[in-house]
C-alpha cells in the first residue's frame, strides 16, 4: 500500500468516524449520569430525516441542522420523561425510542417527498461542503506532512471539526453538569448533530435505516474506551477505519494477499463491536448509579 492510498484511508476513516464520535460522546454524557441509552440510533435517525428534509425545503443547511437537534431532543424529551420523571426502564425505553424512530422516519419522508422513504438528493447551500484548512494548497507539495495535512486534515466538513472540538469540551464540562436532565438535553443535541452530519455532509440525504446500526457501535466504542473522552475518539477512528476497509476491499488485498469476500468487510465493525461488548478488551466497570432511577433524599 502506498502512502497516496494511505492518506486516502485515513480520510475516509476521520469522515466515517465522525458521527460514531458524536454518538459515543453523547452515551458518554448520559451514561456518566446515570442514564443508560440505547436510544442513540433512534436520536441519530430522527434528526437525520428532519434535517435532510427541512435543509431540502428551505435550501438552507443550517436550518435543517436546527431542525435535526430539535427532532433528537424531542426523543431526547421523551427519554428523559420516561427514565427519570416516570423512573421507567430505561434500556426499554431506549429500545421503544429506536423503534419508533425506525418507521417514523420513513412514514413521514415517505408522506412527504413520496420517494421510498428518503428525502429528494441535497446540494449548494442545502449541504455542508468541504472545508480548505488555512496554507493547505500552499504546503501540498512539502513531502509527507504536505499531503497529510491536505489531504487528511483539510478538506472536511464544519461538523468534522466540531467533532474532534467537542472531545476537550466533553472531558471539562464532564466533571461540571450534575443533572440527569441537562446530560439527556446535550445526549439529544450531540445526537443531532450527528444524525444531520450523516444526511447533509457524509450523504446527500436521508435514506431509510441510514444509520444503519451506529448507534449501537457507538455504544460499544464507549465500552471499549471506558467511559472516557480522548480514548473514545481513538475508539471512535479505530471503528471509523474498519468502516474504510470496507470500503477498500483492493487495499485489504494488497496487504493481506488473500481476496477477502466483501461482505466479510462489510461486516468488520460489526464483527469488532460483538468482540468489544463480549468483553474481550478487559474489564469495564460502568459508571456508579448507571440504570438506577434516581429517588431525591428527604
Amino acid at each position: 500500500m502506498d502512502y497516496a492510498t494511505l492518506l486516502q484511508l485515513l480520510d475516509s476513516t476521520l469522515r466515517l468516524a465522525t458521527p460514531l464520535l458524536l454518538a459515543c460522546l453523547a452515551g458518554l454524557f448520559s451514561e456518566r449520569s446515570g442514564i443508560f441509552d440505547i436510544g442513540l440510533e433512534g436520536k441519530m435517525l430522527a434528526a437525520a430525516m428532519a434535517s435532510g428534509a427541512v435543509a431540502f425545503l428551505t435550501g438552507s443547511v443550517w436550518l435543517g441542522l436546527l431542525a435535526g437537534i430539535g427532532a433528537s431532543l424531542i426523543f431526547a424529551a421523551i427519554h428523559g420523561i420516561a427514565s427519570i420523571t416516570f423512573r421507567g426502564n430505561q434500556l426499554i425505553s431506549g429500545v421503544a425510542l429506536n423503534f419508533l424512530a425506525s418507521g417514523l422516519t420513513v412514514l413521514i419522508a415517505q408522506a412527504m417527498f413520496g420517494q421510498g422513504g428518503r428525502t429528494p438528493p441535497l446540494e449548494g447551500a442545502a449541504r455542508f461542503n468541504p472545508i480548505t484548512l488555512p496554507f493547505a494548497e500552499s504546503v501540498q507539495g512539502v513531502p509527507i506532512l504536505g499531503p497529510l495535512y491536505y489531504e487528511v486534515i483539510s478538506g472536511h466538513s464544519i461538523l468534522v471539526y466540531a467533532a474532534i472540538a467537542l472531545v476537550p469540551i466533553s472531558w471539562w464540562v464532564l466533571n461540571r453538569v450534575g443533572l440527569r436532565f441537562a446530560a439527556v438535553a446535550i445526549t439529544g443535541i450531540l445526537c443531532g448533530l450527528a444524525g444531520a452530519y450523516m444526511a447533509t455532509a457524509l450523504q446527500a440525504g436521508f435514506g431509510r435505516e441510514m444509520t444503519a446500526g451506529r448507534g449501537y457501535i457507538a455504544l460499544a466504542a464507549l465500552i471499549f474506551a471506558k467511559w472516557r473522552p480522548v480514548p473514545a475518539l481513538w475508539a471512535c477512528l479505530l471503528f471509523g477505519f474498519f468502516q474504510a476497509l470496507a470500503l477498500r476491499p483492493d487495499v485489504v488485498e494488497a496487504v493481506v494477499r488473500v481476496k477477502v469476500p466483501v461482505p466479510f468487510l462489510d461486516a468488520l465493525p460489526y464483527i469488532l463491536t460483538v468482540i468489544v461488548l463480549a468483553g474481550f478488551i478487559g474489564k469495564a466497570i460502568p459508571p456508579r448509579a448507571g440504570g438506577e432511577p434516581y429517588v431525591k433524599e428527604r
